[in-house]
């Protein structure tokens, strides 16, 4: 790396828009149609953005705030803020108004980027509890509110900033100039599972660490293709597709919305892939369900090929050797499945380019490991956290062990304390809690070891494997420790179930709550003709009872005794982050649906 991109995020930026000047940088997609963007362009954008905050008022290191989905504006506003010195908190676009004015209060935000009207409408309400000087709108799709002096439309603010650069340029040198390699670069609110979210202050020297670390997972190349779809202010996501662009180069495509994700994924076929367990379970049981209603010659040849690819990963995992030193049977078999199925099954889901596919932000099962795997699809999975700057350790992406998330990166250390949890050291450690002393010396110690609150174990090669979240470990009745995170994604194998949520504390037995997976069940009842006019009712469904029934008895056929799932309850509708049900990254904030449903849990006991 060039000296200047070992400083500061802009740096390194700029020094990346310049070498590729002319080269496509981003592409988005609107109406089935992908526009793109070359690093001129991403570099215009970005300096009449900070030219214009300079030009509001904004001081070097003055949080910023943003409140979006993935859009090509998220990051010209991300890296504009950074480029003036000062600080992005971006909020999850699901985030309730209650949750915005605590995250915009405690930063001290006055200035805030909002995607559209319905964003809009939240920060206007908060405004009587917390001021705000100006709110910058990408969208003005149906936006209403063109005479309010603090509102501001994207492009405007924009075209300011452009012309105000033709004499005032050398002020965003300057502000770079000011940047040190320890200051805080972003403040990323966690998500909040138990009480207010905190502040994590991420800093421009630990962002470029951890992108450094991930070269050796990832082998950069500068014409990689990659789709971005997870919310951009989600640690991992934004480190991926985000800041390792920055320093090592790729072309960033937008998804166009959640919904035409598998979709854009096979025009995009994008080089590295990162996606949470939730895509990758619902991949698998699209796959699955397709082969199930294919032509009979169609299943056989799929369920022979998928067999073979076991055997070859089985083989890998014995090993630890790759897939040469397999016995010569073996390799010709493998060669016929990839040439007559799998071959074509990666190019129909947009992974035959892959490189590396990265799973992470939450547990996967490993069984969908293994599923991925012997498609031939590179897929490792990783760990880390918000505090930790998104990684942790790494799966060996050439001989993955199945049920670990992998080794520390290079330059972290990892330990196993004496109660279990995960302790990890490295430059990618966050700065601390913002604004919150008391909470950060409890999470990072005088010895610079980060507090994961996960319990874990290392074998005897260093790999690691986690056993769950401190606070979310089940002591029952009888007082067995029960990882309910292990059981839930068992239960989310399955096609019909979406999610599930385990119940146990204190209790003398293992019980469920559980989610359909509506898709599917509505499939299956259309195939069974079973009647139904809405979820609701097809949740009650005696003969849908009875379905998930036997798929909770063939999963409990996997558990041990004491894990084992009793009695289930099939909950009316999904969780919701609006409800407070889940955390933005879908994570199940246990406390709040056990109040929710708690006479239904006690109906199980």
């Amino acid at each position: 790396m060039a000296e200047s991109w070992q400083r500061v995020i802009p740096a390194a930026f700029f020094d990346r828009a310049q070498a590729f000047a002319d080269q496509v940088a981003l592409r988005r997609k609107e109406m089935g149609l992908w526009e793109q963007l070359t690093w001129r362009d991403y570099a215009d954008g970005v300096r009449a953005v900070a030219m214009a905050l300079i030009d509001l008022g904004v001081e070097p290191g003055e949080p910023v705030g943003m409140i979006s989905d993935n859009r090509v504006e998220w990051l010209y506003a991300d890296l504009g803020i950074l480029s003036a010195g000062a600080v992005t908190c971006a909020a999850y676009s699901t985030s309730a108004v209650e949750q915005l004015t605590y995250i915009f209060s405690h930063s001290g935000a006055s200035v805030v980027f909002a995607e559209n009207e319905e964003q809009l409408d939240k920060l206007l309400e908060l405004r009587d509890e917390h001021p705000l000087k100006r709110i910058i709108v990408f969208d003005d799709k149906g936006l209403r509110r063109f005479d309010d002096p603090g509102v501001e439309l994207f492009e405007s603010f924009v075209a300011r900033g452009a012309q105000l650069l033709e004499e005032r340029s050398g002020e965003i040198d300057q502000r770079i100039a000011g940047i040190a390699p320890e200051d805080m670069a972003i403040l990323v609110y966690t998500s909040g599972t138990t009480g207010p979210p905190k502040g994590v202050m991420l800093s421009h020297e630990s962002i470029i660490w951890c992108c450094s670390s991930l070269e050796s997972v990832m082998t950069p190349n500068p014409d990689d293709e990659y789709l971005s779809f997870l919310p951009l202010c989600h640690i991992a996501e934004r480190t991926i597709t985000v800041f390792n662009q920055v320093l090592n180069g790729s072309v960033v495509n937008f998804a166009e919305n959640l919904d035409t994700v598998r979709e854009d994924l096979a025009e995009v076929r994008p080089h590295v892939f990162f996606a949470v367990p939730r895509i990758w379970e619902k991949l698998f049981n699209a796959v699955e369900l397709k082969m199930k209603d294919a032509a009979w010659e169609k299943r056989v040849a799929y369920r022979w090929a998928l067999s073979v690819g076991r055997r070859m990963v089985a083989h890998r995992h014995a090993a630890h050797r790759g897939n040469d030193t397999a016995p010569a049977s073996l390799r010709a078999s493998m060669a016929l499945a990839d040439a007559t199925v799998l071959t074509h099954l990666r190019k129909m889901l947009g992974f035959d380019r892959t490189r590396v596919a990265i799973t992470g932000a939450a547990p996967i099962s490993p069984e969908v490991m293994e599923y991925f795997q012997a498609l031939g699809i590179p897929i490792v999975e990783g760990y880390g956290q918000t505090e930790s700057c998104a990684i942790i350790t790494v799966n060996d992406a050439g001989f993955p062990k199945p049920g670990t998330v992998g080794k520390a990166i290079d330059g972290l250390e990892l330990k196993i304390a004496d109660d279990g949890e995960i302790l990890a050291r490295s430059p990618g450690v966050m700065l601390g809690y913002y604004k919150q002393p008391e909470a950060t010396a409890a999470t990072v110690d005088e010895e610079g070891w980060l507090h994961t609150g996960d319990v874990g174990e290392l074998d005897a090669e260093g790999r690691l494997r986690i056993t769950d979240r401190k606070k979310d470990l089940i002591i029952t009745a009888g007082g067995k420790n029960i990882a309910p995170q292990y059981i839930e994604s068992k239960l989310r194998l399955s096609a019909y179930i979406h999610d599930a949520v385990v119940i146990g504390e204190r209790r003398k037995y293992i019980s469920a709550l559980v989610i359909l997976d509506e898709d599917n069940l509505v499939q299956w009842a259309q195939a069974e003709r079973v009647q139904f006019g809405t979820y609701a009712e097809l949740a009650k469904c005696a003969d849908v009872q009875k379905l998930i029934d036997a798929e909770v008895t063939r999963i409990n056929d996997q558990l041990t005794h004491v894990e084992a799932i009793k009695k289930f309850r099939i909950l009316s509708r999904r969780l919701d982050a609006d409800e407070g049900e889940l955390t933005p990254t879908l994570k199940v904030r246990r406390n709040m649906v056990e109040q929710k449903y708690a006479t239904l849990i006690e109906q199980m006991y």
